[in-house]
């Protein structure tokens, strides 16, 4: 998401500052090439315009120009704008005092609806509220038995009533379900549409018409650039949308649909869909997204994810193995598969201030999450004696367990060697931490 943004606005930042002191000149030949940057990205070309604008009115300014440190103040007007883009402050969700209250989903035809619906109701579960999931689509084959799967496998309700009723007559009966089983929310997912069919525009100002949904939320394939844009207007300009959930955030390096879709509609983001996982949504934060683009991480929502997945008794567990350099192979592993359900490496590689740079730099197999996939066959492969006790592997033993791990012995050498220099790291640390009286590490990688 945004990588090559990022590359190329830090490029231009670099150049900033090792220039000392900036002249006008200067700042116009940098916002030349953050333009062309933000265009390339897929941004809106009067977003563009607009934010170079701004960006230069305050840069030119004698505060700038005449600062000790001009590229870092340009860096943070930059950033001051960005969050203008995107708009200050979280938005979030409008809950009905009085349940259920009704969420109505609604978008284009392949946008990844059906599946955000879903991811939705999982997260609004997570936070207490109990959903159910309304199967309106009566169009799309499959599309109520794929919600009635996604309900299954997720553990949350699904109204349907197959594909011969009308969408109206569904959504009405949903909301009533909803409310004689005490659901706090119902989520409609309706029938992706092209915002060029009239027929079927209408359907959805009817139903909207017809319950009054507290809020209308459009589903925007990020992918689609400035095609998510328009449509995003078009939808408002017939519907009127409060909200829009970008799906597929993963899978565009430009984010050009990001910058603008809020900016052109006046319409709020308030979540991002980030992979193909049922927990892959996360809520839309302007500030976290700005300092992403930017290069300067994410922490909060790593920390975020982390206390979503780490076991707080596992993790005082290995704590305490951490201080007594008693870490195994079999501890290994189970940290592995809790970094494994965070997200894909490279996303969390984002998160941490500095280290988009650094993952620019490693080879794309470093990155590769089936590496991690061959460490854990490599340890599945091993006795429990050999997790625990890694020392009695020799020669016979890495052939064998190469063998039932698919990899080849030189692989579990690079493991164990790895492994072996952990421990060492781990007995440099246990005896520092006794010289200062057992005192807590700063930053205790266990208890984010």
């Amino acid at each position: 998401m945004f990588e090559a943004l990022t590359t190329k606005l830090d490029a231009v930042f670099k150049k900033l500052a090792g220039r000392g002191r900036l002249s006008e000149k200067d700042v116009d030949d940098a916002l030349r090439e953050v333009r062309v940057a933000l265009l390339e990205a897929d941004v809106h070309f009067r977003v563009a315009r607009d934010f170079v604008a701004r960006v230069r009115e305050r840069a030119v300014g004698s505060d700038v120009l005449g600062s000790l440190t001009p590229g870092q103040q340009v860096v943070k007007i930059v950033h001051e704008e960005l969050l203008s883009v995107l708009g200050e402050g979280q938005p979030r969700l409008s809950l009905s005092p009085t349940p259920p209250t009704v969420v109505m989903l609604v978008g284009l035809q392949g946008s990844g609806k059906t599946t955000t619906a879903a991811k939705l109701a999982l997260h609004l579960r997570k936070g207490g509220q109990r959903p159910l999931l309304v199967a309106a689509d009566v169009y799309r084959p499959a599309a109520v038995e794929q919600l009635v799967t996604l309900g299954k496998q997720l553990d949350i309700p699904v109204y349907q009533q197959g594909i011969a009723a009308d969408p109206v007559e569904i959504v009405q009966n949903g909301i009533r379900r909803a409310r004689e089983q005490g659901n706090t929310v119902a989520l409609l997912d309706t029938a992706g549409r092209l915002h060029v069919d009239d027929e079927m525009m209408q359907e959805l100002v009817r139903i909207k018409e017809r319950i009054a949904p507290h809020e209308v939320l459009l589903v925007v394939d990020a992918m689609t650039g400035q095609d998510a844009v328009r449509a995003a207007g078009d939808f408002h300009q017939q519907v009127g949308l409060t909200g829009l959930i970008l799906s597929k955030m993963d899978g565009d390096a430009r984010g050009g649909a990001a910058l603008s879709v809020r900016a052109v509609t006046g319409v709020p983001v308030k979540f991002l869909g980030t992979g193909e996982k049922t927990d892959a949504l996360e809520p839309y934060h302007p500030d976290r997204l700005a300092s992403r683009i930017l290069g300067m991480g994410d922490v909060l929502t790593l920390i975020e994810k982390a206390q979503a997945q780490v076991d707080q008794a596992k993790a005082a567990e290995m704590e305490r193995k951490f201080r007594t350099a008693s870490f195994t192979l079999e501890d290994f592993l189970d940290q592995l598969q809790q970094v494994k359900q965070m997200g894909p490496l490279s996303q969390l590689l984002e998160m941490i201030p500095g280290m988009s740079r650094v993952a620019k730099n490693l080879p794309a197999s470093a990155l590769d999450d089936r590496q991690l996939k061959k460490v854990e066959a490599i340890i599945y492969s091993m006795t429990p004696l050999e997790r625990r006790r890694p020392d009695v592997i020799d020669g016979s033993r890495r052939r064998r367990i190469a063998a039932g791990s698919g990899t080849t012995p030189a692989d579990v050498n690079q493991l164990l060697n790895q492994f072996h220099q952990m421990q060492k790291m781990m007995k440099q640390y246990s005896q520092m931490l006794s010289g200062r009286g057992g005192r807590r590490l700063p930053g205790n990688m266990f208890r984010l």
